[in-house]
């Protein structure tokens, strides 16, 4: 694991007791660079302010949710870093939420009470294990299929050729069987 010295964060929580709690865990790791945000339009200017490597994003917020401003990161035509990877935090843990926030692009969903243990697990993820980002229909944003499967055969089995590979950081459209 590379140090989390360099790594420069963002947390995203309207409520200021959870937000120190995530930068103190964050500290705890070795991260010196963390900068706060109270809402989804604060967060969004601060992209285009601050060098940020990791958003920590609270679910449910006031104007603008976290998938809300999942989709205005990986979406808007304004977005200063569309591939930036998105950790998605929550106490609603239910399945509508996760594939929500999964659906809009995030990387990683982490369930409050947050322990440093998993927050430490979902930021190694990202920092060691960095996932190729994907445009298909709708969608934009990093792989979903943590694993290839060569035993799946089913109907929407990926063709990967090598013309479907990009360089880091840029999105690729891989096809799907019909």
């Amino acid at each position: 694991m590379a140090s989390l010295a360099r790594v420069r964060f963002l947390v995203v929580d309207d409520n200021g007791h959870m937000s120190n709690i995530i930068k103190t865990i964050l500290r705890g790791f070795g991260a010196v660079h963390i900068v706060e945000a109270r809402d989804a339009a604060e967060a969004f200017h601060r992209l285009k302010s601050d060098a940020i490597d990791i958003i920590i994003v609270d679910y449910q917020m006031e104007v603008l949710n976290g998938v809300e401003f999942i989709n205005l990161v990986r979406k808007s035509s304004d977005s200063t870093n569309r591939f930036i990877p998105i950790i998605m935090l929550t106490a609603h843990s239910e399945r509508s939420h996760v594939l929500d926030a999964r659906d809009a692009g995030s990387t990683e969903f982490c369930c409050k009470p947050v322990t440093a243990t998993e927050l430490y697990r979902k930021v190694v993820s990202i920092v060691d294990h960095p996932r190729q980002f994907i445009k298909a229909g709708n969608y934009f944003g990093p792989e979903r299929r943590r694993k290839a499967d060569a035993k799946y055969a089913g109907p929407e089995r990926r063709k990967i050729r090598p013309e479907n590979t990009a360089p880091d950081n840029e999105p690729t459209q891989l096809d799907q069987a019909s």
